[in-house]
């Protein structure tokens, strides 16, 4: 089996395809950044029964065109008798839409470059908001420089770029469609001297820990889970060898949650009292707890409290109680094979039958549906 791919994107794949190499899938390394002729070459040398290979421009194409069974494991367009694994990146976009929303946030912008996965992000983002009566958010497009590796993002702002960041209503929630532009907004804020997050909250997506740990200041960002991605792979591929070739459909996985870290991590409310509640709530919502736990802890009347909740998060207390548990059990459904009983539990629903009317009220699915669909 000859895998294709940047040093970083096998990093994310290998825990789960050593998986495969165990049932004695023998595996060769070539970098996708070498040219395309010593690709080709190389191939013709080892003859495998099959290729894995990430998405580039004009590489990927290339690689396909060769004809071996090939995986990509990161496109959602259909691969002539082969197979494509993808994330969501609509839901990706919903996901930073809802976590935003929670944080009470009234501004959004949105950072993202020229490939395909950065508008399907945006457009998951725009939807999100617009359920939530917000006007799609204004965005500002990085051209992704060719040749440049995805660590190697050390591009520097250029003065358009500054004056959209210094034009964004603040406070401002901004979700750049990875995790390099993440950071790159970061640095641009230390630049211009604005404050993250209390002016920008920065949120970027995949959760790659050589950006977001190592970035100033770290970078919360949308979970991608690389290891169900890297399993689907290896059963892509040796479904493909199995059918001698025969491809299928583009599979699409659910994103996990948001791993908060301190580009994002505070509400964006002006009232303290409320503040204050959104912060219990975020603590609290896992354990069997209520309302009126949440006004005793609070010192507040529940009518004063709803009416703060309304006027500015156009909800009540209660319905923000529930979309954190929702939230905690759409995580819990895609990442792990618990029992309803368990992932009831385990969000602070306390029973399947209480998670099964909540869930489907939220996201209008039951919850045995959507893990059948992600």
């Amino acid at each position: 089996m000859a895998i294709v791919m940047s040093e970083v994107f096998l990093r994310r794949l290998s825990p789960s395809l050593a998986h495969f190499v165990r049932r004695q899938l023998d595996f060769r390394i070539l970098s996708i950044h070498r040219p395309k002729e010593e690709l080709r070459a190389s191939l013709e040398t080892m003859r495998p029964a099959g290729l894995i290979t990430e998405w580039l421009p004009d590489i990927t194409e290339f690689l396909i065109g060769l004809g071996y069974p090939t995986v990509v494991a990161d496109s959602d367009e259909e691969v002539p008798g082969g197979a494509a694994i993808d994330i969501d990146d609509w839901e990706v976009g919903r996901e930073a839409a809802r976590y935003f929303l929670r944080g009470g946030h009234r501004n959004f912008a949105f950072l993202g470059n020229s490939l395909p996965y950065s508008g399907q992000r945006y457009a998951g983002f725009s939807e999100e908001l617009q359920q939530a009566g917000i006007d799609p958010p204004t965005s500002y497009v990085e051209e992704e420089p060719s040749g440049k590796q995805y660590l190697e993002d050390l591009r520097e702002p250029q003065a358009d770029f500054f004056h959209w960041l210094e034009e964004l209503p603040k406070p401002v929630a901004v979700f750049a469609a990875h995790d390099p532009l993440g950071r790159f907004l970061c640095e641009a804020c230390r630049v211009r001297k604005i404050r993250v997050p209390d002016e920008v909250s920065v949120l970027g997506a995949n959760d790659d820990p050589l950006v977001g740990a190592l970035s100033f200041p770290s970078l919360s960002s949308v979970q991608i889970p690389w290891e169900r991605i890297g399993i689907a792979v290896g059963e892509a591929m040796n479904n493909l060898l199995a059918k001698g070739g025969q491809g299928s459909k583009p599979l699409l996985l659910s994103p996990g949650g948001v791993e908060v870290r301190q580009s994002s991590d505070t509400f964006h409310v002006e009232d303290p009292v409320l503040r204050r509640a959104l912060g219990w709530l975020q603590q609290h919502h896992r354990e069997s707890v209520g309302i009126e736990d949440l006004c005793r802890g609070l010192r507040v009347s529940r009518r004063s409290l709803e009416r703060k909740f309304n006027e500015y998060l156009r909800k009540t207390p209660y319905q923000a109680l529930s979309e954190l548990r929702v939230e905690t059990a759409r995580r819990l459904l895609v990442e792990t094979n618990e029992p309803m009983p368990l992932v009831a539990e385990l969000s602070g629903f306390g029973d399947a039958e209480r998670l099964s009317v909540v869930f489907r009220r939220v996201t209008g699915k039951r919850p045995s549906d959507f893990r059948k669909r992600f």
